[in-house]
This record gives C-alpha cells, sequence and structure tokens, in this order.
C-alpha cells in the first residue's frame, strides 16, 4: 500500500473509531448521569457535581480510547507491520532517559517563549472557530481540580502517562512513519507530524509551544527506533504541569503553572542553545547503540 493510501486509511480508521467512540461515551455517560447532565457538560454548564465523572467518561471514550485503538488495528489488521509502525521495541541504549529528562526540563524556558509569541499572533476572525482553547481550559480546569494526593497521582497517571501513550503511538509511532515512507525524508516526517500533532489539539494560541515539543519528541523517536523515549519525554512534560498545579492549587508552592513569564530573555536564548546542543548529544548517543531508522531497506537522512 502507498504511503498516500496509507495516511488516507489511517483517517479514515480514525474518525471512524472516533464518531463509535463519541456515541459510546455519550451513552455510557447517559446511562450513569442523564442525558440533560451530559447536555450541560456540553454547552459548558460545568456546575454540576457529575461535571467531573462526566468529562474523564466522555476523555476515555471519545478521545483516549480512538486514539490508542486506531493506530493498533492499522498496525496490525491495515498493514500487519506492528514493529515498524508502532516502535514498541526496547532495544535503545538506556542512556537515553537521562538526556531526554535534561532536554525537557530545559526545553520549558524556550516552550514559554514560543508561547508568549504564539499570542501575539492574531487569529483573523474568519478562522476564530479553529481554535477551542478557551473551552478546553475550562475543562481542564475541572479535570486539574485536586484536593488530595491521590487525586494527583489520578491525573499525573490520567492525564500524564496515558495521553503519552496512546498520542505517541499515533503521531510518532503510525503517522511518522507514513511521512518518513511518504517523503523518504526524516526531518520532514518528524515536522509535517509534528505541525498535525499541534493542529489536532484545536488550540491556536498554543500552537508553536507544542509544534516544538512534537518535533522534539519525534526525533527521539527517529533517532533510537523506539516510541519509549518520546512516550518518557511526553510524561515527563504531562506530569510537570499537573504535579505544579496540584502545588500551587494547595499553597504547597508560589509557582503558578499558568504563569507564562517565569524567565527572561537571556533564559530563552540560553533554553535553545542547551535544546540544541543537547538533542544533538543524543542524536551521537543513539546511534551509537542502533543506526538511525530505516525504511524499505533504505537508511533516511
Amino acid at each position: 500500500m502507498r504511503p498516500w493510501l496509507q495516511f488516507l486509511v489511517f483517517a479514515g480508521l480514525f474518525v471512524g473509531v472516533w464518531i463509535i467512540g463519541n456515541l459510546v461515551g455519550v451513552g455510557m455517560a447517559a446511562l450513569a448521569f442523564g442525558f440533560k447532565e451530559v447536555m450541560n457538560v456540553a454547552n459548558m454548564n460545568l456546575n454540576s457535581p457529575h461535571t467531573s465523572a462526566i468529562l474523564w467518561i466522555l476523555q476515555t471514550a471519545s478521545t483516549t480510547a480512538p486514539i490508542l485503538i486506531a493506530p493498533v488495528l492499522f498496525a496490525k489488521l491495515i498493514v500487519n507491520n506492528v514493529p515498524e509502525y508502532l516502535k514498541p521495541s526496547f532495544r535503545f541504549s538506556w542512556k537515553l532517559l537521562p538526556i531526554v529528562l535534561i532536554v525537557m526540563f530545559m526545553a520549558f524556558p524556550a516552550i514559554e517563549f514560543l508561547s508568549n509569541l504564539n499570542q501575539k499572533i492574531a487569529l483573523p476572525t474568519w478562522l476564530k472557530w479553529i481554535d477551542n482553547g478557551e473551552s478546553t481550559e475550562k475543562l481542564m480546569n475541572v479535570m486539574l481540580t485536586m484536593k488530595s494526593v491521590w487525586a494527583m497521582i489520578f491525573d499525573v497517571i490520567a492525564i500524564g502517562l496515558v495521553p503519552a501513550v496512546v498520542e505517541e503511538l499515533m503521531f510518532r509511532g503510525v503517522l511518522q512513519t507514513i511521512f518518513a515512507r511518504w517523503t523518504k525524508n526524516v526531518h520532514a516526517a518528524v515536522w509535517i507530524t509534528a505541525i498535525l500533532f499541534s493542529a489536532f489539539h484545536m488550540e491556536f494560541f498554543g500552537f508553536l509551544p507544542r509544534l516544538l515539543l512534537g518535533v522534539v519528541l519525534g526525533y527521539f523517536v527517529a533517532w533510537s527506533g523506539s516510541i519509549w523515549p518520546a512516550v518518557w519525554g511526553h510524561f515527563i512534560n504531562n506530569a510537570t504541569d499537573v504535579i505544579l498545579t496540584y502545588l500551587y492549587q494547595n499553597r504547597i508552592s508560589k509557582t503558578n503553572p499558568d504563569d507564562q513569564h517565569m524567565f527572561n530573555h537571556t533564559g530563552y536564548l540560553v533554553s535553545f542553545v542547551l535544546l540544541l546542543a543537547l538533542m544533538i548529544f543524543y542524536r551521537r548517543t543513539a546511534a551509537a547503540n542502533k543506526p538511525i531508522q530505516v525504511y524499505d531497506g533504505k537508511e533516511l537522512d
């Protein structure tokens, strides 16, 4: 199957699973709490005591499940090549994991800079519909309300770990592999996938920082041949936000995770320089253990 056809088949498969997931999610939430409660949440009326539970049901059935099921079905049933399209192998240098940890923390100032830059870009009125950032923020505030350590642990798993695994399988697993085959260029595949990854979240004012995250995660996979360094990096990014939110909500820390002015311009510059240096170091460490990924018997640049 040609790569462009693989992309169309996967897109169709994902949309089909997503539609089914939405129907199942709404049905489950309606059976548990009543259809009226579900519609209240859909209309952003978030005052019900059942709002959090309904959101978790909808999130799991309509988002998490399709992002997991679609790539697994595609890799196993459509192309019958799980090792290449999901890259679940643990055959990579474990030295990469501490490098990933340092990369993710060094990237925070760069992410803040791009976030502030993104905020200054005016979205044309006729494109306002593509951004649901305000609605997403309200929903996340409900799901990120943590009054105990156990609630924090739950969110670290549900918001930090689970999305890291399923999103990496879909984007850096299936889609990045398809685009690498299509373009025959790893760099093009990484950037195209990162653009789709950022656009998928439908938050215009978070597009640039999420694009940077997608690029970094993409190279983690491309240079190691495994999905797990990217899952680890993705988890660090998500879990850090959850933990900082918990500490701030419970007045354990004065650091507001929503504060986008924690660093100065020197910090931004240092962040970008160190990020580039660390990515080069990551590539060399990965290459010493495993060749740059190969498609159809050919090493791609």
